[in-house]
């Protein structure tokens, strides 16, 4: 008669689970309040001290840790001689494994957990045990997840090899994380540990020769790995780091309709409106050319009359938190054209960004998409009017995601010129002038948005020229004098808000 031992501390799931083994005429073997919670579900458990001879010690910090368990966890049943040992011993194989751990992540979140709390939670005979049943997965079942029930009931009656493989690997990962939180938590931030599952590969790298896939951080869950695609070709490497930027991008605004129009993972045009088709309207003005390929991201519904404008022009990708029935009929007509669905984007704070260096990656706070306005402070004589408070806003939060050294120009909750990547700020400047001239915007009157303090005034003068009657900067410049000065100088209201929005 097989056997299975059950000790779960969720037990999600697992009365039906342990009833349908009991159906197939398995034999329960269990531990402390899992062995409680089947009994009161009707069904007969050995308890493991039974199996062991040896009962639990401790408070329960000793009870699966003997050769009786874990020889029947290990033992080979094609190898004559390890079953001859098993014999002489008397112990029996186990065929099965079910075991979730102490919930570790979950106390040390809890506010004010003390020491002792999180070490009594550090599971020792758990991961013992499944690294045991993962190692012997070819005689033995191994669950991790209540998830996998279902899946293992089924390779019971079936067979299925390539589903034991499985539930081994997912075993190592897990206890493998594990370990690694346990690791950081007593390290007080010494280690980082990553841990990614691969969730798609993807069509190629930056550049069509170097291999590319998505692999999502399993212990931050959402994000793009919460993403669906309802339409068009597969996604490269570059389409989700445009897709990144545009959703952090539209994750500014909450209260208003947002679109922002990326390429190479920095805002091309970015505009709120009343709706999805006024701010991809206003967006798309700020730069047509360059929107040709681009990924566009909204933080609302993508509506009819949106589609209709969208339709015409060449886009790699649309991300938004939906899409009206009747614009997924239209868009969806373009055979190629990625359409993607992720739920409202949040501003990302408390996430870690990293970047890979060579020989190791460098960490951060992940940019928080929040802009409260209590450390601003007007450094000029003259004040911003209304209108140019309502455009050095707008200009302030499109300017976070445009790449350093960054020059965002704004008027009426758009984009009218952006500067973005160059290698002096002055240059930044005259690029934004350059291109809202281009495409036929009068800068008399707008607004300036500077991710980064003015080094010189020249940057001042720049804009001056072009009309800018508004700047917002973080401010902090050992010339800040002389900066302030040349605002004065050309009746020019700045504000200083003390933080800095470089994006490398």
């Amino acid at each position: 008669m097989p056997r299975a031992l059950l000790s779960v501390s969720d037990k999600t799931g697992l009365l039906p689970f342990a009833q349908a083994l009991a159906e197939r005429g398995w034999t329960l073997l269990s531990t402390g309040g899992t062995a409680r919670a089947l009994r009161e579900g009707g069904l007969q458990v050995t308890e493991v001290s039974e199996v062991t001879g040896h009962p639990e010690m401790m408070d329960g910090r000793v009870k699966t840790l003997h050769p009786a368990v874990h020889a029947g966890l290990l033992g080979r049943r094609a190898n004559d001689d390890d079953m001859a040992q098993m014999r002489a011993q008397g112990y029996e194989p186990i065929d099965l494994v079910a075991v979730n751990l102490y919930p570790f992540r979950e106390t040390v979140a809890r506010p004010g957990v003390t020491m002792d709390d999180a070490i009594e939670n550090i599971d020792i005979g758990g991961p013992s045990m499944l690294r045991s049943a993962a190692k012997n997965h070819a005689s033995v079942w191994v669950v991790v997840d209540p998830a996998d029930y279902g899946a293992v009931l089924a390779g019971l009656d079936g067979g299925d090899d390539a589903l034991r493989r499985r539930l081994a690997v997912k075993v190592f990962a897990h206890t493998s994380g594990y370990d690694r939180a346990i690791a950081e938590y007593l390290g007080e931030g010494g280690t980082i540990s990553i841990e990614l599952a691969k969730v798609q590969d993807l069509r190629y790298g930056e550049n069509p020769d170097q291999r590319a896939a998505f692999y999502r951080d399993t212990a931050a869950g959402g994000g793009l790995a919460a993403m669906e695609q309802l339409n068009g070709k597969e996604l490269s490497f570059n389409n989700l780091l445009d897709v990144d930027a545009a959703l952090l991008a539209v994750s500014a605004w909450r209260d208003e309709a947002a679109c922002a129009i990326v390429k190479h993972t920095t805002p091309c045009g970015i505009a709120v409106g009343a709706d999805a088709a006024e701010a991809y309207r206003k967006a798309l003005s700020t730069d047509p050319t360059s929107a040709f390929g681009s990924v566009i991201a909204f933080n609302t519904e993508v509506t009819e009359q949106a589609a209709i404008l969208l339709r015409p022009n060449f886009v790699e990708a649309i991300v938004a938190p939906g899409f009206a029935d009747a614009a997924l009929r239209l868009l969806g007509e373009k055979k190629n054209l990625r359409l993607l669905t992720i739920p409202a984007a949040g501003g990302g704070a408390g996430e870690m960004d990293f970047k890979r260096v060579r020989g190791g990656f460098v960490a951060q706070d992940r940019l928080s998409m929040s802009f409260p306005e209590d450390g601003w402070r007007v450094a000029t004589q003259r004040a911003p009017t209304e209108q140019e408070m309502d455009d050095l806003r707008f200009a302030w939060r499109a300017v976070a995601t445009v790449k350093s050294n960054a020059i965002l120009l704004a008027r009426g909750g758009m984009a009218v010129g952006i500067g973005a990547g160059q290698m002096s700020r002055v240059d930044s400047s005259r690029i934004a002038v350059l291109k809202a001239q281009d495409n036929g915007y009068d800068l008399a009157g707008a607004a300036l948005a500077s991710d980064a303090f003015f080094p010189f005034r020249d940057g001042v003068d720049a804009a001056a020229a072009a009309g800018v009657r508004a700047i917002i900067q973080p401010g902090g410049s050992v010339r800040d004098d002389e900066v302030i000065a040349a605002a004065n100088e050309h009746g020019i209201a700045m504000l200083f808000t003390g933080r800095r929005l470089f994006r490398h």
